[in-house]
């Protein structure tokens, strides 16, 4: 085994030095004669997995078998692997509509899958009523818990208000429902409101994992403490409301855990707790996203418990995999969960998967974690469970009311940018749920309401019809714009809805008379204190000044949010991600 575990690293070595690319596999030519696989895997695998396959490839290319050490013998063939990442439950559905529906938009043919939790697997076993993936034999490659980022001032808060140290989502239930939020809470300064974020738990493991535990959380809370969450607590409406009480304290959704990396960084003003993966926690404070955390996040395992993802691998039982590549697959799989791989894979904020391999940095309590980890884990519910928590996700989850605000200015005519903003405001619209609320308005020399905020069935025929009717004209009152409609939302009785503007715009502010830069920001802040604050996403559109960047930013600044660049050849990207904040 030593001598395996030394060819590795020496192999490990030689990869590192040279190794280019994202997508795995290299650029080095396919051995003659190889087996060719390929895996998708999860997106916090990118860190370290194409620096894997590349080794992998390269032991193969020396004409070594990179699992046993030895010579490739007579007739053995060499494996070659190639590879991408995407979001779990993405490529989940793209894997089952290749089974079921081949001619699908999204359709996925790997050779092996690695999701972030199995769960996915069990849910795509369901799904294709059928046994696309062996569930006893996806071996664990890479472990890391779900847990609760915290800021330490409010962790500790919360223990020295309540008198013990083993916390909960029973104690963040407390502060919660405390009328005065933290305040109640030893911090008297903070927010009364308690703001929190997770991701959509259709795309995101960490979403679904989530989403399953808040069920848990809310069982227990309504008095029913079983082992394994069961269908029948799943549609009990006492439970129901718990989770959706949870949910009301979504500052926003987002479909990737990519964005509430940076996000939460900006700090406790921002969100003060958020579903992440360990791993994402301990990258975060070691200054590895966009902003350096003003203070030191912590993992708060919860005491009720919680999931381990345990990045499995498996063999994709379908008819474009053949029984050679199945056998390649397992050898790869045999690979990543040797000694040398598997320390390799700790240097990012994963657990080993198996004995043997000390745990060692990062998993130090500088970056927020226990080496211990949790003490107790859920059990994974049965998948028609799984499926079941899916479904309530447009019942219990908070809903917006979302203000289109387009800068129609002369400006907007060069470079068909507006043409292109109308194409990304229709795409933005098909990716909105029917439960949100939705407006429309637009800004030149005057600020115009298009189309009323109303139920998103109801507006949006005239949403479209309005949107691809607007013309270029006038100059830019981008400030009277922002004030205006951030009072139109201001004036909203509803207390439990994610209140948001996006705004588009390309150039600076040529025609405001009612207002400055000054109001916009003041009449922002003056929401930041609210159940609900008013969210402000701005896109900047096409070549920006210096002058309208800084502009863009101190808007966004005033909602603790960032600003979008935007492109005639991004801008329906851009609209698309912010859509997933909703």
């Amino acid at each position: 085994m030593r001598g395996r575990w030394m060819l590795s690293v020496l192999v490990a070595l030689a990869v590192l030095a040279g190794c280019t690319g994202s997508s795995g596999g290299g650029s080095a030519a396919v051995p003659a004669n190889a087996i060719e696989i390929s895996i998708i895997y999860a997106p916090e695998s990118a860190d370290y997995l194409p620096t894997i396959m590349n080794q992998f490839n390269e032991s193969y290319r020396q004409g070594i078998n990179p699992v046993t050490g030895q010579r490739l013998a007579a007739g053995e063939r060499p494996i070659f692997i190639t590879g991408r990442d995407g979001s779990s439950g993405t490529i989940m559905q793209g894997i089952v509509n290749a089974v079921l529906t081949p001619n699908s938009e999204n359709v996925a043919r790997p050779t092996i899958f690695q999701p972030s939790v199995r769960h996915w697997l069990a849910l795509a076993n369901y799904q294709a009523r059928r046994e696309l993936f062996d569930l006893g034999d996806s071996p664990a490659t890479a472990n890391a818990p779900v847990v609760m980022a915290i800021w330490e001032s409010r962790l500790r808060a919360i223990r020295q208000t309540v008198g013990y140290d083993d916390i909960g989502w029973e104690e963040l239930l407390m502060v919660i429902n405390s009328a005065n939020g933290w305040q109640d809470f030893g911090l008297p300064n903070a927010r009364r409101t308690v703001f929190y974020g997770h991701t959509d738990p259709f795309v995101s493991s960490t979403g679904l994992s989530t989403l399953i535990a808040e069920f848990y959380a809310a069982a227990r809370a309504a008095g029913i403490d079983e082992r394994t969450l069961s269908l029948a607590t799943v549609n009990n409406e006492e439970v129901r409301e718990g989770v959706r009480a949870i949910e009301q304290l979504i500052r926003h959704y987002s479909t990737r855990t990519t964005e509430f990396k940076n996000y939460i960084a900006q700090g406790p003003e921002y969100l003060d707790f958020v579903a992440l993966e360990e791993n994402d926690l301990i990258a975060i404070n070691r200054g590895l996203t966009a902003y350096q955390p003003p203070e030191r996040l912590v993992a708060l395992y919860p005491k009720e418990g919680t999931f381990f993802h345990d990045h499995p691998m498996a063999v994709v039982n379908a008819n474009w995999v053949t029984d050679e590549q199945r056998a390649a697959a397992r050898v790869f799989i045999e690979y990543v969960r040797l000694p040398a791989q598997q320390e390799y894979i700790m240097q990012f904020g994963f657990r080993p998967v198996i004995p043997g391999v000390p745990l060692g940095f990062p998993f130090e309590e500088q970056y927020g974690v226990t080496k211990e980890g949790p003490s107790v884990l859920l059990d994974a519910p049965p998948p028609d469970v799984i499926a079941a928590v899916q479904n309530t996700w447009e019942f219990v989850k908070k809903q917006a009311d979302i203000m289109l605000l387009i800068d129609v200015s002369g400006s907007m005519a060069q470079d068909n940018k507006l043409e292109q903003a109308k194409i990304a405001a229709l795409a933005f619209l098909d990716r909105m749920e029917s439960n949100n609320r939705i407006g429309l308005a637009v800004f030149s020399d005057n600020v115009r309401i298009e189309v009323p905020l109303d139920n998103f069935e109801t507006n949006i025929a005239q949403m479209r019809q309005r949107i691809q009717q607007l013309g270029p004209e006038g100059g830019t009152s981008l400030y009277d714009a922002v004030v205006d409609i951030v009072t139109l939302l201001s004036e909203s009785t509803d207390s439990d809805r994610i209140r948001a503007i996006v705004l588009l715009s390309d150039g600076e502010d040529t025609t405001s008379r009612r207002f400055r830069l000054a109001d916009v920001e003041a009449v922002i802040r003056a929401t930041r204190n609210e159940l609900n604050p008013i969210i402000v996403v701005p896109v900047g559109y096409g070549r920006l000044s210096d002058d309208l960047i800084r502009v863009l930013q101190r808007i966004a600044a005033a909602s603790n949010t960032t600003w979008q660049s935007g492109d005639p050849n991004n801008i329906g990207r851009i609209l698309e991600l912010i859509s997933s904040f909703f």
